[in-house]
């Protein structure tokens, strides 16, 4: 038996030996379950933070992509809305392409109409008169099309009345180029006027904070805009992206619930002129009404920031998007002013329009807080641990008398006990 043992020690050094010096790979034994279970529980966290897919990222583009949409056929019903969602260079792809095979389309029908008359075979004969005069070949047929589409009229080509058939051709190419002009021009005119670039300029904070505001928990972000030219009928609206289950069971992923960011008060319709902050009182309608700050980063939930408005210049709808996720989200911290008065005027210091500082703010939730406020049964201006100091003196109070009675029962317990034994 120790011959046996010594022999698996030293079989059990040859192969640890073994194992340090090669270099493949030894994989790891399958763990229990209850291992599994429990091993894995910090990394999927970790994971989790990491894979967090956004609805809406910052840049306010949606993070949804559209799969196996079989009825491919409705974009073309509406042929120029999809020229007009197309990127640049496939737009251009497009409108390059459609000229070329409309000039050659047509400069094929010239070539085929010079052919069939004969015009090829008397190229040279002043005695003939041909369709096209000085044409003699596809070429020459091609740059006619091209004259006749685009109005140029060099001079040089020009067609002959004793040619019907080329004057009906004439007369379609004429038509049809108005319509291609008028579609392709306009679909780029659109697209160049398209405000999206003017979403650019308008810029939301980077982080949304959470704090006390006239004695009311608030949640709030700053919305500004870097240009002179202003967003006239500017509106702001948030909406909280946030998976539910209801009481029947049934699970909605992404669920959209309204945000009240001053609706009611008309505190929603901006005057954005200098940056401003937007405020959401977190109250009984509020999604965040049972949130405190140590259950707030446990929360899967992401806040949409919509900012529409007209552009003064053009007239046309312009919207800027954003989002905040639970980990910019900062509790107890107030946003830096930005605003100072110089001399006639006032300045705008964006340098600080992203920057917070920290200040005082309860970790209880806004439910909390009205539950502390309402057992204490005294003005908001009086504090909490106050009133619990009180309740503490008179429980004391109340056992120090239920001591002092018990105390006197038994004194007269005692009293009875001797009369009796006398």
């Amino acid at each position: 038996v120790c011959l046996f043992l010594m022999a698996a020690n030293v079989l059990e050094e040859d192969s640890m030996e073994q194992d340090i010096e090669s270099p493949v790979t030894i994989h790891q034994p399958k763990l229990p379950k209850q291992a599994r279970e429990d091993l894995p529980k910090n990394i999927n966290k970790e994971c989790a933070k990491r894979k967090i897919q956004r609805y809406v990222r910052k840049d306010g583009k949606c993070n949804v992509h559209h799969g196996n949409v079989r009825e491919t056929y409705r974009y073309l019903t509406d042929i120029f809305t999809t020229l007009v969602d197309l990127k640049w260079r496939f737009n251009l792809l497009i409108f390059v392409m459609v000229y070329t095979v409309t000039w050659l389309f047509f400069g094929m029908i010239w070539w085929l109409i010079a052919y069939m008359r004969g015009d090829m075979d008397h190229i040279g004969d002043s005695t003939w008169t041909p369709c096209v005069s000085n044409l003699n070949g596809f070429v020459s047929a091609f740059l006619f099309s091209i004259e006749t589409e685009t109005t140029i009229g060099y001079g040089y080509r020009v067609i002959t009345d004793k040619c019907p058939e080329g004057i009906i051709l004439l007369l379609v190419q004429s038509v049809l180029g108005s319509i291609v002009n008028a579609f392709m021009v306009g679909c780029m005119f659109v697209k160049i006027s398209q405000p999206k670039k003017r979403a650019e300029t308008l810029v939301f904070s980077t982080n949304a904070v959470i704090s006390m505001r006239d004695g009311k928990l608030c949640l709030m972000f700053r919305v500004g805009d870097l240009r002179n030219s202003h967003i006239v009928e500017a509106s702001i609206r948030a909406k909280l992206i946030k998976s539910k289950q209801t009481k029947e069971g049934e699970f909605i992923p992404l669920n959209q619930t309204d945000i009240n960011v001053g609706y009611y008060t008309g505190d929603d319709r901006l005057f954005l002129v200098s940056p401003l902050i937007i405020s959401h009182e977190i109250n009984q309608q509020s999604p965040f009404w049972e949130i405190s700050k140590a259950q707030l980063p446990k929360e899967e939930l992401e806040i949409v920031v919509i900012l529409e408005g007209m552009v003064e210049a053009t007239g046309m709808t312009c919207q800027a998007r954003s989002s905040y996720i639970t980990s910019e989200i900062l509790w107890g911290y107030r946003f830096t002013p930005v605003l100072t008065l110089e001399d006639g005027f006032y300045e705008v210091d964006y340098n600080s329009f992203h920057e917070t500082y920290e200040t005082n703010t309860p970790v209880y939730s806004a439910k909390e807080l009205a539950e502390m406020a309402s057992r204490a049964e005294l003005p908001l201006t009086w504090s909490v641990s106050s009133k619990l100091d009180q309740h503490a003196e008179l429980e004391t109070e109340e056992e120090e008398k239920n001591q002092e009675d018990q105390n006197e029962r038994n004194g007269e317990v005692a009293n009875l006990e001797n009369e009796s034994k006398v």
